[in-house]
């Protein structure tokens, strides 16, 4: 592709950098709290039309459980080559025990995550369907989920296995779907540690003093309460944003327009999209996003290298469908694929 004419200098100058963070990933030990989720995908061919209802009848093909959610934010973790501390809630069925079978299969510890007795596993089942000559489409999604909150000794469990372990990570990621992990409690634990990154959909000021902010667009104006149409409005909401968090940074994720990276200095950096023409699945991008960020500023790069390494495993795992991550040798292949088109 062909990047910003003040955009590609930058990038070819720092790439040496980038290649020498990448090669650090695997050394970076990380603590993850998430509302853990299982993504479930069923999949069949359209028989006929039910003589019930006027509804379709699949004739089921296949089922395929993949960790969502939080759960995403730690697999993508552990497929950049992380060491990952797990935390979080399952409820006592199979589908908890199948997301902690996913987590446990990756290498992943997961002594952190509780079982919630009262609370269902979150799950997100997609129901998708087909005639013989079409493609799949989904036609229905099913949710089980609790509203309520976890009890409170189980909040207490979460929050005392953080501080236990703070000590020995270099970064605690909040990854927050608004399921109920991430009580105030387990908030406070995490803003212990000398880096947090947080990944919320909304009550960013829940997070106060956490080292940076990953809000995608309307996460951003939800916010700040106003829409974000131009970059006078963008820049205004990058510094309303650092006010009201007191975090370092915020990177505002803007799809198709890249991303923009705000420090409490005053600098603002933008960073273009790299894959606008392949861009089939927005699934779970925003995690990984997330995960490649931390583990280029556990390997020491500034935060302005370790958006850039966001933005090139966003760009890997847009161009499959479903849930997905990427891996090291991945971002390497295409950060070099990168400048050269560049």
């Amino acid at each position: 592709m062909s990047l910003d004419p003040d955009f590609a200098p930058k990038l070819r100058a720092s790439a040496d950098r980038l290649f020498s963070v990448l090669e650090k990933f695997t050394s970076a030990r990380v603590l993850v709290i998430g509302d853990l989720t299982l993504d479930e995908f069923l999949t069949g061919q359209v028989e006929r039309i039910s003589r019930e209802a006027p509804v379709l009848i699949l004739r089921h093909e296949t089922t395929k459980q993949v960790p969502g959610g939080g759960a995403n934010a730690i697999y993508n973790f552990a497929r950049l080559g992380a060491k990952v501390l797990a935390v979080g809630l399952l409820g006592k069925d199979e589908q908890g025990r199948a997301l902690r079978s996913h987590l446990e299969a990756a290498q992943i510890n997961t002594d952190g995550i509780f079982v919630d007795s009262n609370r269902p596993t979150v799950t997100k089942t997609r129901i998708s369907g087909h005639s013989r000559q079409s493609v799949t489409q989904q036609i229905v999604r099913l949710d089980r989920k609790s509203d309520d909150l976890p009890d409170l000794d189980l909040q207490v469990q979460l929050s005392q296995y953080i501080k236990e372990q703070i000590n020995s990570v270099d970064a605690v990621v909040c990854s927050d779907y608004g399921d109920g992990t991430l009580t105030q409690a387990v908030i406070s634990a995490a803003l212990s540690a000398s880096r947090t990154i947080v990944d919320a959909q909304k009550h960013l000021e829940r997070y106060r003093g956490a080292t940076l902010f990953t809000p995608n667009l309307p996460e951003a104006e939800l916010a700040v309460g106003y829409a974000i149409t131009d970059e006078a409005t963008l820049t205004q909401a990058g510094q309303d944003l650092l006010a009201l968090t007191h975090a370092q940074h915020i990177l505002i994720t803007r799809g198709e327009q890249g991303m923009t990276l705000f420090d409490r200095e005053g600098s603002e950096y933008h960073i273009p999209a790299f894959n606008q023409t392949k861009v089939f699945d927005v699934t779970g991008a925003g995690d990984t996003v997330v995960a490649a960020l931390t583990l280029g500023l556990t390997a020491g790069a500034s935060a302005w290298e370790a958006a850039i390494l966001g933005n090139l495993a966003a760009s890997i795992v847009v161009r499959q469908f479903g849930t997905t991550t990427t891996t090291p040798q991945e971002m390497r292949v295409a950060l070099q694929r990168l400048l050269e088109e560049s």
